[in-house]
């Protein structure tokens, strides 16, 4: 590992600043104040982007699940109607795209078909993301590849060559691999947090972190472990309505997040040994020669 990309203003990579990101997702419940107001919180927190997630229902969900009943906050519905009902259209994230430049707050989403990537494009992201769901999904990676954008590739529940496949299909100069288990939330013993070094080792590109545990511990152990980049879902409440809330970091955690993630950056250090001035008095008065 040792590239540096760039993503919006932010050099990503080896030696640089941890890129923070937040992942809104759907967390937003299909309510652009919500999104808003999240926004709002990562900014004054010192994130670097949020991410949003971007699907066509009408593609996405499977013939089979269509009608099956939901329960959901607007009323029992089809699951494609409560797909629906989630999800932002142009409109939407035109108002999205207007505030985060507002707040000078890069973001951009995570496509699940080739038509949500069309729309996206039309805002200038400043790189894309593919789902690990979508990793395997080798026209909507070429796709995103082709936009000559940074592409993140999520790498959860996929094997090696099915990582090594999808990374052949983006331009080395632009990938970045995020290294992820894809369980909400993922049990500590599943982190698997070594990863982000075995990847480090086989691919030439910056590699990051996606978490999806509770609590930050363990997060920040993944920047101490060389990860470039950290995402990490976020909420108002976690126990608000929906599927990603509970794996999600509340708005204090999110300050404790950025704040204790330059702390450890800023200890990791170079790895040359060195004496520092603030040591010089103590090895003064307390060094004993042979």
């Amino acid at each position: 590992m040792s590239k540096s990309i760039r993503i919006g203003s932010a050099n990503v990579g080896e030696g640089e600043p941890v890129y923070i990101i937040g992942e809104i997702g759907i967390n937003h419940n299909g309510d652009v104040e919500i999104a808003k107001k999240l926004i709002d919180v990562a900014a004054v927190a010192g994130f670097n982007a949020v991410k949003f997630q971007k699907r066509t229902p009408e593609v996405c969900v499977p013939a089979s699940q269509r009608d099956i009943p939901r329960e959901t906050p607007w009323g029992v519905m089809s699951y494609l109607e409560y797909r629906k009902r989630l999800e932002f259209g142009t409109e939407e994230y035109s108002i999205i795209d207007r505030y985060c430049r507002e707040k000078k707050m890069a973001w951009f989403a995570s496509c699940w078909d080739e038509p949500s990537v069309d729309l996206i494009e039309r805002f200038d992201p400043v790189c894309h993301k593919v789902a690990s769901a979508c990793l395997t999904d080798e026209a909507l990676v070429r796709r995103v590849n082709a936009t000559g954008r940074p592409v993140i590739l999520s790498t959860g529940m996929s094997t090696m060559d099915e990582i090594r496949r999808a990374a052949s299909w983006v331009d080395p100069g632009r990938m970045l691999l995020a290294h992820s288990t894809s369980s909400y939330p993922c049990k500590p013993e599943e982190l698997n947090l070594s990863m982000i070094q075995t990847l480090g080792k086989e691919f030439d590109c910056p590699i990051g972190y996606s978490g999806h545990e509770i609590g930050l511990q363990t997060t920040l152990a993944a920047v101490v472990m060389g990860a470039c980049f950290i995402e990490r879902h976020i909420t108002l409440d976690r126990a608000m309505w929906g599927s990603d809330h509970a794996a999600s970091v509340e708005t204090g955690g999110m300050f404790r997040l950025v704040r204790d993630i330059r702390v450890v950056e800023s200890a990791r250090g170079d790895g040359v040994k060195r004496i520092y001035p603030s040591e010089m008095p103590s090895r003064e008065r307390l060094r004993k020669s042979g």
